[in-house]
């Protein structure tokens, strides 16, 4: 999305609001605990009679809590997670009926499917259209402050996506998984996978028919069609660029606005895919989830220590005075899930921090479409575990290969939540990948979620940071008093 429709001003969270996220998540986080201990007490202990009913009461207990947390906050957030206690319950409990549940997590993957195309080909024209000239509206080219800004997105992110290869490599936590087979219900079977030479892949990324690319879900040709049109738009003269532009950020707009409505079903959906797993695999399958859901944080700790921190110390950047004014958006970002939720606040923390606003507004919305840190090293991860939990064996040729897939498709898919899942399914229809071990990870995308999405604000703001520094604009202007208003709160 355009920088101009971002405004650094605008009025952050209400401190009730975050009063009630601080309490919400502690009760959930108490429900999740009580939860683990009424699945595995029966693994470790086995009551006398009259106690047998024990385990099954404190996962009663948990589910009522956790439901009451979600009542209070009304957060589809909360609903998932209480989604995913419910399902993982009637897995255990009425593993026959579970089984039958597959159904509604079919439909959830079916609509989600139908953004993927509309989405990615209208976000990509319009980040690169939308940036593709330069600061005076020349179309020579993207502007000093764009090239570098891009030049530093495409280094964090390609980092990110390798980081996540390593970290899914070495944990293998997909090896071993008894992956559920398809059923009646379940969308037509994709033919097995097969290696893709190189000279097969340099012509499959490259569209004979956008139309046609759009119909066959084919991402990838759609994300090339879309830089290069999106390119072509931004070497025209305004009276020409903006009309079209405008109808791409409406298609953009639009598919947002229909991912939310499609995110309503999910807490059902989630819900229905983690109690047909439960009871059709039993909670062995749990044990692969625990070691994702462990890849994926000590990944996304390993790219902060190893990369965002080196990258900081590099440019100089005040390190208390950065984790101070970051503190807040990254916050906001993990307890929604959403880095459009943190977006307003981080603009307004980096101006008081010393970044130039003119630097504020074009970088941090713009890393919103292309400095994704946290989502792509999660696709990254997340694509290598659908193949290992499908018995796939991906060569390093051929997962170099998704890297290179994943560093167009991942762009432009921020601000809203999970829409991550749209590019997992993407990438997996790309590389001819059962979609049966997305059912799995469906379970705690949430939970994965509020990480990523923390990594990928701080990313930005670092970014924004490191360009005004890049620039020798950072601390040289006197930020705006609501900005410093804003910060001190």
């Amino acid at each position: 999305m355009p920088p101009e429709h971002y405004d650094s001003a605008t009025p952050a969270a209400p401190a009730d609001m975050r009063k009630k996220w601080a309490q919400s998540p502690v009760i959930l986080l108490v429900s999740v605990a009580l939860f683990l201990v009424g699945v595995l007490l029966p693994v470790f202990w086995h009551p006398e009679t009259r106690l047998h009913l024990l385990p099954f009461i404190l996962r009663i207990i948990a589910l009522t809590a956790s439901a009451w947390a979600a009542l209070r906050r009304r957060s589809l957030t909360l609903w998932i997670f209480w989604a995913m206690l419910a399902g993982i319950e009637l897995g255990l409990d009425a593993p026959a009926t579970a089984v039958h549940l597959r159904v509604l997590s079919d439909l959830f993957l079916r609509m989600i499917k139908t953004i993927v195309a509309p989405l990615i080909l209208g976000s990509l024209i319009t980040g690169v259209a939308a940036h593709g000239r330069s600061k005076d509206g020349s179309s020579g080219g993207i502007g000093r402050l764009g090239l570098k800004s891009l030049i530093y997105f495409e280094v964090l992110t390609t980092l990110a996506l390798f980081i996540g290869l390593a970290a899914i490599n070495i944990s293998r936590a997909g090896v071993g998984l008894a992956v559920p087979q398809q059923t009646a219900s379940s969308p037509v079977p994709l033919p097995p996978a097969e290696p893709l030479s190189w000279e097969q892949f340099l012509l499959h990324i490259f569209p004979e028919n956008i139309a046609k690319s759009v119909a066959e879900n084919q991402i990838l040709q759609v994300a090339v069609f879309a830089v290069i049109f999106g390119l072509a738009l931004g070497r025209l003269p305004d009276d020409k660029r903006v009309p079209l532009l405008r109808v791409a950020e409406s298609l953009t707009e639009t598919m947002f606005q229909f991912t939310n409505i499609v995110m309503y079903f999910a807490p059902i959906g989630v819900g229905a895919a983690l109690a047909y797993t439960v009871g059709h695999s039993g909670l062995g399958v749990m044990v692969n989830l625990g070691k994702l859901l462990l890849t994926l944080y000590l990944a996304l700790l390993a790219f902060a220590v190893l990369v965002l921190l080196p990258v900081a110390l590099v440019a100089r950047v005040p390190l208390r005075r950065f984790l101070r004014a970051v503190s807040e958006p990254a916050t906001i970002a993990f307890a929604t899930s959403t880095s459009e939720a943190a977006l307003p606040r981080a603009m307004e923390a980096m101006e008081a921090l010393g970044v130039p606003r003119r630097i504020v507004s074009f970088v941090i919305p713009a890393g919103y479409s292309f400095n994704l840190d946290g989502s792509t090293l999660y696709l990254a991860l997340a694509s290598v575990f659908v193949a290992q939990a499908a018995g796939i064996s991906m060569g390093w040729g051929q997962q170099l290969m998704m890297v290179a897939t994943l560093m167009l498709t991942s762009k432009g898919v921020a601000g809203v939540p999970r829409a991550t899942l749209v590019v997992l399914l993407a990438t997996a229809a790309t590389f001819r990948l059962p979609v049966e071990p997305i059912f799995l990870i469906l379970g705690i995308d949430a939970i994965m979620d509020m990480g990523r999405t923390t990594i990928n604000v701080i990313g930005n703001c670092l970014a924004s940071v490191v360009v005004a520094q890049w620039e020798g604009q950072f601390g040289i202007e006197v930020p705006s008093p609501g900005a410093v208003a804003a910060l001190e709160d």
